[in-house]
C-alpha cells in the first residue's frame, strides 16, 4: 500500500480484496476498511457507466474504500483478479455457493495462488445444509435462527427489527470478526483459510443469552411478550408521551427500579412493591403507561435525564445526529455532506481516520491497478480489452 493509501486504523497495512454485493458483505468490508484495512471493491465491468460523477456516491456502506471495475467473464479480467490476490491479506464475497467457483475465482485457486489468503464467505444459509441453495433474505434467516419469533409483544405476530439481526449483526458483523480472526491465526501460522458466515448461525449466536435464561426457566419461548427483556415488563419497555413522542425505561435493578418509582410519583403504590411478579406486570404497566402520557418527552427528559433510571428518549436517525450527548461523543460524522454514524468503536492508540466518501463503479480502476503493482504497458492492454472497465473522473482516481 502507498503512502497515500495509507489510513489510520488498527488494521492499517491490510489489504482486502471485496467482491461486490450488497447487504452484510459491503457492511463487512465498511466495518473493515473503517479500521484502517485497504479495501478495494471490485465492481462488475457492466456497472461502469461512462465517467463516475464528480459528487459521491449516496451508500454509506460503500465507504472507506476504492473502486475498480472487472470483467470476471472475461480470462484476462479474472487473471486481474488473481493477479489481485497474490497481493492480498484477504477476500470477501457474498455470492451463493458455488458461484465464485463457476467464475474461476473460488477458494481453491485463489489460495493456490496466496498460501496466506484469508477467504470470508458470507451467505444466508452457509456453505453446506438443506437450504444452502436456495435463495432468502434476513427475515428468513433470523426466523429458522430461532430469533424472530421473540421479537413480539403477548398475543401479537412478530416484528422484524429492520434487517439488523441477520444481514448486519448476524452477517456482516460475524464476517468481519471472522476474517480478523484468520488473519491473526494467519500470523502464526503464515497459512490462509476460508472463513464460512452464515447469517443463521450467526443470528443464533445472538441469542445465546436468551438460551441461557431459557435453560434456568427465565424466558418462555412459548410466550413471546410477556418476559422481561421482550417487553413483558413493565419495567423494561417504550411508552408514549403527551406529545405523542416515545421514551424507553430500563429500570432492571432494584435501585434503578425504586428511582423510577420516585420519578413518576409511583414510590408509595403498594402494587409497584413486587417488581418480578410477573403476573402483575400487564396491569402495572397500563398504570406506568397513564403515568407517562401526563408529560411531554422533553418534561420526562428533564425529569430522568442524567439519573440512575436507565431512561432515554427514542429518538429517529436525524433526531440521534441532533443529540447533545452524540454530538459531544462525535458519534455521527459528515463526509462530503453526507450524515452517517462514525466508525466505532475507538481506540486509544491506533485511531481511525475520517473515512472517504463512498465511490462509484469503476471510479479508482487505473489508480488501484497502479498502486498494486501493475505496470502502465499491462493496464493499458486490460483497459483496451474490456477485462477491466474505468469510470474515473478528472478527479476520481484519488481516493
Amino acid at each position: 500500500m502507498t503512502s497515500s493509501q495509507q489510513r489510520g486504523g488498527p488494521l492499517s497495512g491490510y489489504r482486502i480484496i471485496e467482491i461486490a454485493g450488497i447487504g452484510p458483505g459491503p457492511f463487512a468490508a465498511m466495518m473493515l476498511a473503517d479500521m484502517g484495512a485497504e479495501v478495494i471493491r471490485v465492481e462488475r465491468a457492466q456497472a461502469v457507466r461512462g465517467q463516475a460523477p464528480n459528487t459521491a456516491h449516496w451508500d454509506v456502506l460503500l465507504r472507506g474504500r476504492r473502486n475498480i471495475a472487472i470483467d470476471l467473464k472475461n480470462p484476462d479480467g479474472v487473471e486481474t483478479l488473481l493477479s489481485l490476490v497474490e497481493r492480498a491479506d484477504a477476500l470477501i464475497e457474498g455470492f451463493r455457493p458455488g458461484v465464485m467457483e463457476r467464475l474461476g475465482i473460488g477458494p481453491e485457486v485463489c489460495v493456490a495462488r496466496n498460501p496466506r489468503l484469508v477467504f470470508g464467505r458470507m451467505t444466508g444459509w452457509g456453505q453446506d445444509g438443506p437450504y444452502a441453495s436456495s435463495a432468502g433474505h434476513d427475515i428468513n434467516y433470523i426466523s429458522l435462527a430461532g430469533a424472530l419469533a421473540h421479537f413480539a409483544r403477548e398475543g401479537q405476530a412478530p416484528v422484524p427489527p429492520l434487517n439488523m439481526v441477520g444481514d448486519f449483526g448476524g452477517g456482516g458483523m460475524f464476517l468481519a470478526y471472522g476474517v480478523v480472526c484468520a488473519l491473526l491465526e494467519a500470523q502464526k501460522s503464515g497459512k490462509g483459510q476460508v472463513v464460512d458466515t452464515a447469517m443463521v448461525d450467526g443470528s443464533a449466536v445472538l441469542m445465546s443469552m436468551f438460551w441461557a435464561m431459557k435453560n434456568i426457566g427465565m424466558f418462555n419461548e412459548q410466550k413471546p411478550g410477556t418476559n422481561l427483556l421482550d417487553t413483558g415488563a413493565h419495567f423494561y419497555d417504550v411508552f408514549a408521551c403527551s406529545d405523542g413522542k416515545y421514551v424507553s425505561i430500563g429500570s432492571i435493578e432494584p435501585q434503578f427500579y425504586a428511582l423510577l418509582l420516585e420519578k413518576t410519583g409511583l414510590i408509595d403504590d403498594p402494587a409497584f412493591a413486587k417488581q418480578m411478579d410477573a403476573s402483575q406486570w400487564p396491569v402495572l404497566k397500563m398504570k406506568l403507561a397513564e403515568v407517562m402520557r401526563t408529560k411531554t418527552s422533553l418534561q420526562w427528559c428533564q425529569i430522568m435525564e442524567g439519573t440512575d433510571v436507565c431512561f432515554a428518549p427514542v429518538l429517529t436517525m436525524s433526531e440521534a445526529a441532533k443529540h447533545p450527548h452524540n454530538i459531544a461523543r462525535k458519534t455521527f460524522i459528515e463526509v462530503d455532506g453526507v450524515t452517517q454514524p462514525a466508525p466505532a468503536p475507538r481506540f486509544s492508540r491506533t485511531s481511525t481516520s475520517l473515512p472517504s466518501a463512498p465511490a462509484h463503479a469503476g471510479q479508482h480502476s487505473r489508480a488501484v491497478l497502479v498502486d498494486w503493482g501493475f505496470t502502465a504497458e499491462r493496464i493499458d492492454l486490460l483497459m483496451g480489452s474490456g477485462a477491466v472497465a474505468n469510470g474515473a473522473s478528472s478527479v476520481a482516481d484519488t481516493k
